[in-house]
């Protein structure tokens, strides 16, 4: 279940914890037991900074809609969120089996007076931070018409991570640093003045440079910050164990260099919160590790911008995805 809630989370605006009422363990003193997994996930969520967290509390009819019991599970919730940092938190009691506050208000609830879950999967607002950073175009692919004439079309295609591009724009090729101006940017036979964060556009610049995939387009006075040591908060999704004698490929935007993890900083204990010392990774892991790569990353903090803050580690001989990262940069 990591892996997936890992995968599909990482570009999430919100998240669903679901928690299963008839396994969670209600103690005698009236403190609750929450389970490790519902725990994991919710620090994953806090990892991915998934802005808006709601708590679904499961198969209330199997305790007879008991509002006590919800309470008592809510707060210890709330308990472990104040923990992690989780900010935007909405607790909802349901029965998906019954349909009780899933799309209509519940009859068998006439104590909880707040929204159904599609009343608020809906009104949740999410607003696109990606749009106001500086411009960040990882190149997919460099398109040519004719063959390699020197005076051929050279176009280089991509998404737009974020940011906006303008026909113009002073950028800056990296990691190689070579300066560079927009001509045109084309989506399919049209021509745009102007493209933002979510387009994928074919870039045309004004010089003839040596660009591939891999280098990124950036804003020339915002530029991204270059890594050859890479400090990053990590899921570990393999069954198979680190091993830092071993040489890995680390996957960042269209980028895949050679890397190793030279250091395991700090196990986090997801019952407890508690950073350890460590010195190995399993599977669901979560600690945070340095990582040496052979040729240098235009990165940002994941905090500011996800795209371009986020990587994933392969192993080199499976091809299986076995870690993914969040990059954090000195302050």
């Amino acid at each position: 279940y990591t892996r997936n809630m890992v995968t599909g989370a990482s570009t999430a605006d919100a998240v669903i914890i679901l928690i299963d009422v008839s396994k969670v363990k209600l103690r005698e003193d009236g403190g609750v037991d929450l389970l490790i997994q519902t725990k994991r996930h919710s620090t994953i969520a806090h990892l991915l900074q998934i802005e808006h967290v709601i708590v679904a509390v499961n198969k209330m009819d199997l305790v007879n809609y008991d509002q006590t019991v919800y309470e008592r599970i809510i707060a210890a919730y709330r308990s472990f969120a104040d923990q992690l940092g989780l900010k935007d938190v909405t607790a909802i009691p349901l029965s998906a089996l019954t349909g009780d506050n899933v799309v209509d208000a519940s009859e068998n609830m006439a104590w909880y007076q707040g929204p159904t879950l599609i009343e608020l999967l809906e009104s949740l607002t999410v607003y696109d931070e990606a749009h106001e950073e500086p411009l960040r175009f990882p190149v997919q692919l460099v398109a040519r018409h004719n063959g390699h004439e020197a005076n051929d079309f050279r176009g280089y295609m991509g998404r737009i991570e974020a940011g906006k591009v303008r026909r113009g724009d002073k950028l800056t090729v990296q990691p190689g640093g070579q300066s560079a101006t927009v001509k045109d940017i084309l989506v399919l036979n049209a021509s745009l003045e102007e493209a933002s964060a979510g387009q994928s556009v074919t870039i045309l610049l004004d010089e003839y440079l040596d660009i591939s995939r891999g280098d990124m387009l950036v804003c020339a006075d915002k530029p991204a910050t270059l890594l050859k040591n890479v400090v990053a908060d990590v899921c570990w999704l393999s069954e198979e164990p680190l091993d830092t004698r071993r040489k890995y490929w680390l996957k960042h935007t269209t980028r895949q260099v050679a890397a190793r993890v030279t250091r395991i900083e700090t196990l986090l204990d997801v019952n407890t919160q508690e950073q350890r010392e460590g010195d190995g990774l399993k599977l669901n892991d979560i600690a945070r590790i340095h990582v040496t790569v052979q040729q240098p990353l235009a990165a940002d903090d994941y905090a500011h911008i996800r795209s371009t803050g986020s990587f994933i580690l392969i192993d080199e001989v499976t091809h299986q995805t076995v870690a993914a990262g969040m990059i954090s940069l000195p302050a």
